[in-house]
């Protein structure tokens, strides 16, 4: 199988986009490592639904930059080394400058950027060290459509996956001569817990109505982006960001 002994890290893996991504590494013969911020009931039905053995735990909150290290540490410590990195962690606070006080928008930018964009960098550097040492690997950052088209109930949700295509991008051209290769997946809206907590009835049709598909997309359909990144058959395609909007958004 194509990812068969591969040691692989996914962050926010207990649900979603993020759970979608385990189940298929672990079909293709993976052992994973799911981190995850509190839900561990959560957390441990993913694991009973994983193909294979190996697979691990990993309860660490990544928004705190201790906690990054600490799950590298545990992850390194458990399996000898990292070949694949899913940046997908990521949360979204509504903040509309109209609505907020300044304490509120604060807290919001804090909060969404500790989680969406530093722990993305924190253990991008942390991974992109042990990958230098054991000979390559590949990282795959979960971005959003919501980079390019603007939030703007969610600015810092916008500017969070903005950031993180550029940050991907960055380390593209820098670690290439390591063999490590880095790609970028942004979806539009995911059927996930996420965008069922965030849209009510009338906004989940308006979301579905953007596209000619008339839905949204199933977190399989974002797995699977993310593991032809993460293939050996893609380290060309380093820098790459991949578009999984059912055409709601076009960029050119």
């Amino acid at each position: 199988m194509e990812f068969r002994d591969k040691k692989v890290l996914i962050t926010g893996a207990s649900r979603g986009i993020g759970k979608a991504t385990a189940l298929a590494f672990a079909k293709q013969g993976a052992q994973v490592g799911l981190n995850y911020k509190s839900d561990t009931k959560a957390a441990e039905a993913v694991l009973r639904q994983m193909e294979g053995q190996g697979h691990r735990l990993f309860c660490r909150d990544i928004g705190l930059k201790e906690q990054c290290q600490a799950l590298m540490a545990e992850f390194l410590a458990h399996y000898g080394r990292l070949d694949i990195l899913v940046n997908n962690a990521g949360i979204s606070i509504a903040h509309d400058v109209e609505q907020v006080d300044f304490k509120d928008w604060q807290a919001a930018w804090e909060a969404t950027m500790a989680t969406n964009l530093f722990a993305a960098a924190n253990l991008s550097y942390l991974a992109a060290r042990a990958m230098m040492a054991s000979g390559g690997g590949r990282m795959v950052n979960v971005s959003s459509r919501g980079a390019f088209r603007g939030e703007p109930d969610h600015p810092a949700y916008g500017a969070s996956k903005a950031a993180l295509n550029a940050l991907g991008q960055s380390l593209a051209k820098k670690l290439a001569p390591h063999k490590i290769y880095v790609g970028t997946v942004a979806p539009g809206f995911t059927d996930t817990e996420m965008a069922r907590a965030v849209l009510d009835r009338k906004e989940r049709q308006e979301v579905i109505r953007e596209t000619p598909f008339g839905r949204m997309a199933a977190p399989e359909e974002v797995a699977h982006a993310i593991l032809f990144l993460a293939s050996d058959k893609a380290a060309y395609s380093s820098g790459t960001i991949i578009d999984v909007n059912g055409a709601s958004y076009l960029r050119s």
